[in-house]
């Protein structure tokens, strides 16, 4: 097989799609280019602030993006190249891309507020809250488990840190030219993409070598790592137009520099691959603890998240887009869109462990040293060589983009999480503005929150408690064991937000299949992927097997309230027949 042919027919593949389902989606839902957004209608220039479609677009996507399109298929390559090439293609259409699409507009539909809210009008006050509690453990676990990535990034490779703290200077100003007309979207895009990747090359000239500074790389990990929670926590309360806004705009070209170069080079070079299409890890690593069945049947599913399907997603769509999103019209661009894309990422990842032979490639895997972005920058490195790019120059520009993706992810986490925490303190059928004020839905009860809730739910106070709780997940070793279960309980967020979204079509009589579906398949492959957790790391791992237990219950509650409402929906209209 030749790593060509397989990303010809991908984006072949996902044009099409995009094209046909994507249309039909727009037809299901009803979209209407004329109905007013919450960006406009609620607009406050802190969180709902409209913003045009191109600097949306690069938002979400640099949000979504991460290292998850990365990570996850270069690690599901162990298994072969095929497996985790069709979950990526047939996932990223069907499930992925269509739960995006749905989670951004529901939001959009419901005044800006997260799929929470949603689920409250479908399982009540007890299921909302359930989700939220499942919810903030989750983005909770993304800010401490990236703040530790970023910040290793940062003293092993010190032209990134430079990098980075230049993109972060440098995205105001191009906020303040959009905001002010000073210049056009396209001239202030020509003066300021340039200067981004000026940056790229001066992190190379003048690194910050934090550990020459601090005298260990101890000391430099301690001080990168509190630099990076206060940066998260200034993040998330800034209005969102002066940093969230531009620098991720900024950092989606970076994200497309790095796919232009992954795909000149494959077209360059033309990787013919040498690794098997299925294997049986068991046969050729005999102590790798992993079978082909059962273990790819349901681990492959969450291993490979970003690529296919994420539960995150549906945070930052229902978290920071929707109240960002100018029409409804924009929804499957940017939702729909920003997915496919990524899985176009993913393909390229595939690709550049799959012209390894399989040995050398287990080899890697195996070593306690293994890096996954950097197996994917060494690989598309490799490619891009052909065109007369050094080695040293593709991979350390490669890891400097994975770890702006990162950073994205990091900052846009730490904004949802104080959503979130928010929303804890809404009374029933209540929404949170910007600032944590109540917004009751029309005809609802306002109720009144008590001062500890109005303390509590407060942006600052929020934030802090947020960051905190973060911290000392960072501090402490628990996170790296705990990381293992977030690949389960990401992709049980996205089977609850795909089982609301069923019960939202079947309520309101629209069709169910493309909902139903993945639903159901996403909700089996969660849970069974959960047991093989705890089952695995009972005996050595309590805390994480615990953890694993607690995901496992609140999916299960979330599951019969479901149920519950589905009978009383049924019953009803029996009464109304008879």
């Amino acid at each position: 097989m030749n790593g060509l042919y397989l990303f010809v027919g991908a984006v072949v593949f996902f044009a099409l799609s995009y094209c046909l389902y994507g249309k039909y989606l727009s037809r299901c839902f009803g979209i209407d280019p004329k109905r007013v957004c919450p960006s406009i209608s609620k607009q406050d220039g802190q969180d709902f602030s409209p913003a045009p479609a191109a600097v949306l677009f690069g938002h979400h996507f640099a949000s979504i993006a991460g290292s998850g399109p990365i990570v996850g298929p270069v690690i599901a390559a162990i298994f072969g190249w095929a497996p985790a090439a069709l979950w990526i293609l047939i996932g990223c259409v069907f499930v992925g891309s269509m739960h995006d699409f749905a989670a951004l507009f529901l939001s959009v539909r419901n005044e800006g507020r997260s799929i929470a809210y949603v689920i409250e009008r479908e399982l009540g006050y007890l299921g909302r809250q359930i989700f939220l509690l499942f919810c903030l453990a989750s983005l909770m676990l993304i800010v401490a488990v990236f703040t530790i990535m970023v910040a290793q990034t940062f003293v092993s490779t010190p032209s990134v840190a430079t990098s980075s703290i230049l993109f972060i200077f440098i995205a105001p100003f191009f906020a303040v030219a959009l905001r002010q007309n000073m210049l056009s979207l396209a001239e202030a895009s020509a003066v300021f993409v340039p200067l981004l990747f000026l940056c790229v090359w001066l992190g190379c000239v003048f690194p910050l070598d934090l550990t020459a500074l601090l005298g260990s790389a101890e000391h430099a990990r301690t001080a990168a790592r509190l630099g990076l929670l206060y940066y998260a926590f200034v993040a998330s309360v800034l209005p969102v137009w002066i940093l969230l806004q531009p620098r991720d705009y900024l950092n989606s070209y970076l994200l497309i520099g790095t796919m232009l170069l992954g795909i000149a080079g494959v077209i360059c070079y033309r990787p013919e691959f040498s690794m098997p299409a299925f294997v049986n890890p068991v046969a050729l690593v005999p102590d790798s603890n992993l079978r082909l069945i059962p273990d790819l049947l349901p681990l492959l599913f969450v291993t490979i998240a970003c690529g296919a399907c994420s539960g995150f997603h549906a945070l930052v769509a229902s978290g920071t887009t929707s109240k960002q999103i100018a029409s409804e019209k924009h929804i499957q661009p940017v939702g729909m869109g920003a997915m496919m894309v990524e899985g176009i990422l993913a393909i390229l990842a595939i690709i550049s462990v799959a012209y390894l032979k399989y040995d050398d490639f287990a080899g890697m895997f195996y070593s306690a040293d293994f890096v996954p972005t950097l197996a994917f920058a060494s690989g598309i490195a490799n490619f891009t060589a052909k065109l007369g790019l050094p080695y040293d120059f593709g991979v350390s520009f490669l890891c400097l983009s994975v770890s702006a993706f990162m950073l994205t992810s990091l900052d846009t986490a730490a904004r949802l999480a104080r959503f979130i925490w928010q929303e804890l303190f809404l009374s029933r059928q209540g929404g949170a503005d910007e600032g944590g004020q109540e917004v009751h839905q029309e005809g609802a009860p306002a109720g009144r929150k008590q001062f500890w809730q109005m303390a509590l739910s407060n942006r600052w106070v929020s934030t802090g408690i947020i960051i905190v709780l973060s911290g000392l997940l960072v501090f402490s070793d628990s996170v790296l064991r705990i990381w293992p279960v977030f690949g389960a309980s990401n992709q049980l967020m996205a089977a609850l937000t795909l089982m609301v979204l069923t019960l939202w079509l079947l309520r309101t009589g629209r069709k169910l299949w493309f909902g139903l579906l993945p639903a159901l398949f996403m909700t089996v492959i969660s849970i069974w992927s959960l047991v093989i957790l705890i089952g695995s790391r009972w005996e050595k791992e309590k805390l994480l097997a615990g953890i694993g237990c607690v995901l496992l219950v609140a999916a299960v509650l979330l599951l019969a309230l479901a149920t519950h409402t589905v009978r009383k929906h049924f019953r009803a209209r029996r009464c109304q027949r008879t």
